[in-house]
């Protein structure tokens, strides 16, 4: 008899239907940081993919601001190179065939370059007459965007000058139209810092105008999380402290800190992805179901989560910083070699923690967290193992030798969803053989080119803040990982650097969850093998 199990591809059961997804209305927008990284690799690649697809408004102006002195025609020309750069470019954010030149000639057509010192009012007066200019030309009617990607550190200033020049100026109740501002990660530094911007911003914009934006929150994958938890009525049984044993979070990349040696001095890898990326997937696994999913319902839900995490405690984290060795076959250089990096730089490259999670779900259940640099694969994915069986009713079969089933919600570079069990395996005799069945996003649907940024770019035109944060929200997760912040900054670790570049991560790590239960390990940072078979 043969030792697989055949897997026939199957079809959807019934064809998907379309769904009709409207341009929005009138609008501009104003990004801060027209020439920088976020600009050229994400923002104008989205816009121009929700071009593509009909996405962006009819009436429509796109303004960029930025200190360098240069031409709108000469902007253009730049973003034009960066998106010919990531036609057939397998690791490009948006993997583009060819440029679809009436496509992105009706995109720019409605670009201007406005020049100027962020800090100065004067400038803001500048940006107010070319504005109010290009909007009484296209017909935009006074509906405002303004998207910040320029460093954290002009937060605050850019969105006083908006609201000391009426730029941002927003009546609720006279049906006028709307301004709003997105605001990008880093959203503070600390607990004390994120307190001050919130108080800061919301002084000039009231809550419903500000979009805090974390890019995790556009994957499709981590938007689906929603729909397997709320569109599957088979897991909410079984989605609790009776069933499930523990979960695990990684999050890991091959790269280094390339060229942000500064930056990360200054920032590490728990304020880099800890407060955001990571605690906005632990939401979207152990939130409560929300009542609907509108945005306040869906933001309310979120919040109680972060409400009752733990503060985490230096009993609860290891932090770890890389040293030489090999990654994806190249060699690696230390963190300490890195450029602008001090050469005894106490700065974590890697974080692993133990969350406990206070509420009646969730009780006693440890979730397990590690996110790092220059490590063995690029992945992300959330790994649930449930409980195993009560009783081991094989011959010759204990329950310690059964191996625990797993449902991995895989987030990147294989989307998709695997989930592990146990069969009999072929023969005369009883005998066990752990299975898996997968489902691969690409099977299924057809992929288009995305940066991450086109459902929340589409989501702040229309005005939907449910894949925003909120400003309790911001507070409540720097409050969990704050005491640990301080405690590293007032101590020196003397084991730095504890892993190899190419490697899972310091060792120590893995006494997070022996610590616990001596079965417990992380599982491996590893892209599942490809599936050779007809």
């Amino acid at each position: 008899m043969p030792d697989t199990i055949a897997q026939p591809r199957c079809e959807p059961a019934t064809p998907l239907q379309p769904v009709l997804v409207k341009p929005p209305g009138p609008c501009s927008i104003v990004i801060f940081g027209a020439g920088g990284d976020v600009t050229r690799r994400l923002l104008i690649p989205a816009l121009y993919n929700l071009t593509n697809t009909g996405l962006t408004p009819e009436k429509f102006v796109l303004i960029g601001a930025d200190i360098a002195k240069r031409g709108t025609e000469d902007w253009k020309v730049s973003l034009q190179k960066t998106l010919e750069s990531f036609i057939g470019d397998p690791y490009a954010e948006d993997q583009l065939k060819a440029i679809d030149e009436a496509n992105w000639s009706k995109l720019s057509a409605h670009m201007c370059y406005v020049q100027g010192d962020f800090t100065d009012a004067a400038f803001y007066q500048t940006l107010k007459s070319e504005l109010e200019s290009l909007e009484s030309q296209h017909g935009t009617g006074g509906n405002r965007l303004f998207y910040l990607a320029v460093a954290d550190r002009f937060f605050g200033t850019i969105v006083e000058h908006l609201g000391a020049s009426g730029l941002v100026e927003y009546r609720e109740d006279d049906g006028g139209p709307w301004r709003r501002v997105v605001i990008e990660k880093p959203f503070g530094h600390s607990l004390d810092s994120a307190k001050a911007l919130n108080s800061q911003i919301l002084r000039v914009l009231k809550e419903k105008q500000i979009f805090r934006i974390d890019h995790f929150l556009g994957k499709e994958t981590v938007q689906n999380i929603m729909a397997l938890r709320f569109g599957n009525g088979m897991f909410e049984p079984i989605w609790n402290r009776d069933r499930i044993d523990h979960v695990q979070i990684t999050v890991a990349e091959t790269v280094g800190v390339e060229k942000r040696g500064k930056f990360y001095e200054q920032t590490g890898a728990l304020r880099d992805m800890v407060p955001n990326h990571v605690f906005q997937l632990l939401a979207m696994v152990t939130m409560e179901p929300p009542i609907g999913f509108q945005p306040e319902a869906v933001r309310d839900k979120k919040f109680e989560l972060f409400a009752s995490i733990e503060t985490l405690t230096d009993n609860d984290t290891v932090r770890g910083q890389y040293g030489s060795g090999t990654v994806a076959g190249k060699p690696a250089i230390a963190y300490r070699e890195e450029p602008d990096v001090a050469e005894d730089s106490t700065v974590e490259t890697y974080v692993g923690m133990r969350l406990k999670i206070n509420n009646w779900r969730w009780a006693g259940v440890p979730f397990y967290i590690r996110t790092g640099k220059h490590m063995s694969c690029r992945m992300t994915e959330i790994a649930i193992q449930f409980k195993r069986a009560p009783l081991a009713a094989f011959q010759d079969t204990s329950l310690e030798t059964l191996p625990p089933n797993w449902l991995v919600l895989r987030i990147q570079p294989d989307e998709g969803i695997a989930l592990q069990f146990e069969v009999k395996h072929p023969g005369q005799t009883m005998r066990l053989a752990p299975a898996s069945m997968e489902f691969h996003y690409h099977d299924w649907f057809k992929p288009e080119p995305n940066v991450g940024y086109e459902t929340l770019l589409y989501d702040c035109m229309i005005g939907d803040q449910t894949l925003f944060q909120r400003a309790d929200m911001v507070e409540e997760t720097w409050r969990v990982v704050q005491d640990v912040i301080d405690h590293w900054g007032s101590t020196r670790p003397d084991d730095f650097p504890n892993y190899v570049s190419g490697g899972p991560g310091p060792d120590a790590s893995d006494a997070l969850l022996s610590h616990d239960d001596a079965t417990r390990h992380w599982r491996p940072v590893s892209l599942p093998p490809k599936d050779t078979r007809s």
